[in-house]
């Protein structure tokens, strides 16, 4: 085991190694941000000396650290430092949410983020009508959660200059009410002609934000993040680990369109390194279910003469894909309905014929609603599905009503996807959905909607098992990542990120799941987050 003590023992709990080899364990010892051993207590602890830091499990379960497959990093940390608007269930909550919110802003200042939900006042989709009088002084504009519609009041309008004979771009859409008149609301694309205008974050804000974001990520064991953002943000992250700040490992992925950008960055300063690694592109198909931007074979069953939409043409996908393919990049696509899926599918087979073998791992982000003849294929062309488990727990209380029941068999499909053979990688979309892996676990596991109106599960043959789940989060994600050696194990030679929950929840069939928290995240061999500590 080496001469040298180890600088941090993890003891008292039931460790779970995520290694095939040797999968139980009662403790793990780190030298420096490395595992030195895993074994029996009595083993292990003859590595320590005074100096050794020792975590007492106290009884709960010890894993590897939980990667998170997707987030928006910067947005999420944004957002939590924005108006609240997430859990509003009605008009005037919506409302009153906003106006107070305004007040504590400079005037002219623009209020962004909200992350509000319709369908949890009945549906209705707001209008600038609403919001104008309660902001007056300042441009708002503010994201459905989903990231695929916003609402602009008046003032943001204006500065964009968007009048009201405007045209939709493609790919995108603009609400209007039953007069002609601009609801303020836009879809997808249409969201640039607003965006455009909005002012860039200063330094400050974004590091303010990029905090923020870690700190709530390391509360919810989440140690290696995987974060769809821009080359900036990249850069940026480049710079917070240099200076000491970044605390959790994240690997960027920058637009897809710019894959030959990205290819300059990394000949100019390299791929990162084991806490900041440059390389992934990410790129998208269609919109989103809620926002009905979702690009779907047959129309949504609520609106019969709407088959949703791609955000880029088939023909652009496929040139951005093989090139950054035969770059040696790695690709990330988001896909939400059946036809995008099988679109993007049908391009994955055909880039990799057409640029030979080799160790890819295209990702389909989301893999949301599958047409049952594409379930198996993403086993057989090697596709890894990116999935996000909360989602089918949130959008599980309205999609039968947007697409139907039968469509929704194949949709979220994790057990499918299993069965046939896939990889399942395990992430959470934030700030589209919270950062809780313990949540995403639940999901997977009860599906059980966030409504309460499905306490069986709904779609229940989709379910899976507690320790799937906690594979998808570790072992699955970090295979998505290239990172399988390193990443998502507990063994000699891995990165020494654990997380140690406050209850053995896979323990005698997992009857302490809804009970269970975090209790401390490690990160590189360090306590990064102590729930005591915390309180």
């Amino acid at each position: 085991m080496g001469a040298e003590p180890a600088t941090l023992l993890v003891v008292g709990g039931r460790v779970w190694t995520g290694d095939p080899a040797r999968p139980w364990a009662e403790a793990v010892a780190a030298r420096g941000e490395q595992v030195v051993a895993v074994g029996p207590r009595a083993e292990v602890e003859k590595l320590a000396d005074e100096a050794t830091d020792v975590v007492d499990a106290a009884g709960g379960l010890v894993t590897p650290g939980w990667i998170d497959s997707h987030v928006h990093l910067f947005q999420g940390g944004a957002n939590l430092r924005s108006v609240q608007l997430r859990d509003a269930d009605s008009r005037a909550v919506f409302v009153e949410r906003l106006r107070e919110h305004a007040a504590t802003r400079e005037p002219g200042e623009w209020i962004l983020g909200g992350d509000w939900d319709h369908t949890l006042w009945g549906g209705e989709l707001p209008d600038r009508a609403w919001i104008d009088e309660a902001t007056p002084r300042n441009p708002v504009w503010i994201n459905r959660l989903d990231g695929h519609m916003a609402l602009a009041n008046t003032l943001a309008l204006e500065r964009a200059g968007v009048e009201e004979d405007v045209a939709a771009p493609a790919g995108g859409a603009i609400e209007r009410d039953d007069s002609g008149r601009l609801t303020g609301l836009l879809r997808d694309n249409a969201m640039a002609l607003v965006e455009r205008v909005v002012p860039d974050e200063s330094a400050s804000e974004r590091l303010a934000a990029l905090d923020a974001a870690v700190e709530y990520l390391l509360a919810n064991g989440v140690t290696t993040v995987c974060h769809m953002g821009t080359l900036d943000q990249a850069r940026l992250l480049r710079s917070a680990r240099q200076s000491g700040r970044l605390r959790v490992r994240v690997h960027a992925s920058t637009p897809l369109s710019g894959w030959e950008l990205l290819l300059a960055e990394i000949e100019r300063a390299g791929p990162g390194d084991g806490w900041v690694r440059l390389g992934g592109l990410k790129g998208f198909v269609d919109g989103s279910l809620g926002s009905h931007t979702a690009a779907m074979l047959e129309p949504f069953t609520d609106q019969p003469t709407d088959r949703g939409l791609l955000v880029n043409s088939e023909d652009d996908l496929y040139a951005w894909i093989k090139g950054a393919d035969a770059a040696g990049l790695v690709i990330r696509v988001h896909a939400i309905g059946d036809r995008a899926n099988r679109l993007l599918l049908d391009i994955y087979e055909r880039v990799a014929t057409e640029n030979g073998p080799r160790d890819r791992r295209f990702r389909i982000e989301h893999a949301q609603h599958l047409h049952p003849d594409d379930l198996p294929r993403f086993a057989g062309l090697g596709v890894i599905p990116s999935v996000q488990p909360y989602h089918a727990i949130d959008d599980g209380r309205w999609a039968e009503g947007v697409i139907g029941a039968e469509r929704c068999r194949t949709t979220y499909a994790f057990r499918s996807l299993l069965d046939s053979g896939a990889r399942l990688a395990f992430g959470s979309d934030w700030f589209v959905a919270p950062a809780s892996v313990l949540e995403g676990v639940r999901a997977a596991v009860y599906r059980r909607t966030l409504d309460g109106v499905n306490p069986d599960g709904w779609v229940p043959e989709e379910k899976i098992t507690p320790e799937e789940a906690l594979h998808a989060y570790t072992t699955g994600a970090a295979h998505a990542l290239f990172e399988e050696s390193r990443l998502g194990v507990l063994r000699p030679g891995a990165a020494a990120d654990l997380v140690v929950s406050n209850v053995d929840w896979l323990a005698d069939d997992a009857q302490r799941l809804p009970e269970a928290a975090v209790r401390t995240t490690i990160v590189g061999g360090r306590v990064a987050y102590d729930a005591a500590a915390a309180e």
